[in-house]
């Protein structure tokens, strides 16, 4: 199992934590997603985002392929102001946290503004009805 860190900005649920043991990806697999992904696109609930980035890549023709995908789906939301921070103003204070939502890796090739799957949408759907 994975160590989660309390202090940092990054917020995990119970079913981003379930998933991500599900499918093996560490957090900081979760972070670089989310640092550099190769496509983001809308979340399928309001205010979401939902980061891509392929598993491996493989040179095909001179050109990179992959056949799977991890997807990190996450919101920010406003951090509750630290005594401490305000009392010596930092001006660098970091104003958001990062929650995640759900993470899971995409066993094909999805297509930009497609919908994903229905098992995938009602895993998500079941786990937001939780927060």
């Amino acid at each position: 199992m994975f160590k989660f860190s309390v202090s940092e900005k990054y917020i995990w649920t119970k079913h981003a934590q379930a998933k991500m043991a599900y499918y093996n990806i560490s957090p900081s697999r979760v972070k670089r997603i989310m640092k550099t992904p190769q496509r983001i696109e809308e979340g399928i609930a309001t205010g979401t985002k939902a980061f891509m980035q392929p598993v491996s890549y493989k040179f095909k023709n001179g050109t990179k392929t992959w056949n799977q995908e991890y997807w990190v789906m996450a919101v920010t939301q406003n951090k509750k102001p630290d005594v401490e921070n305000k009392k010596y103003g930092s001006k660098f204070e970091n104003k958001f946290n990062i929650k995640i939502i759900s993470a899971w890796r995409y066993p094909g090739v999805t297509k930009p503004g497609a919908s994903l799957p229905q098992e995938i949408l009602s895993e998500i759907s079941e786990a937001l009805m939780n927060l």
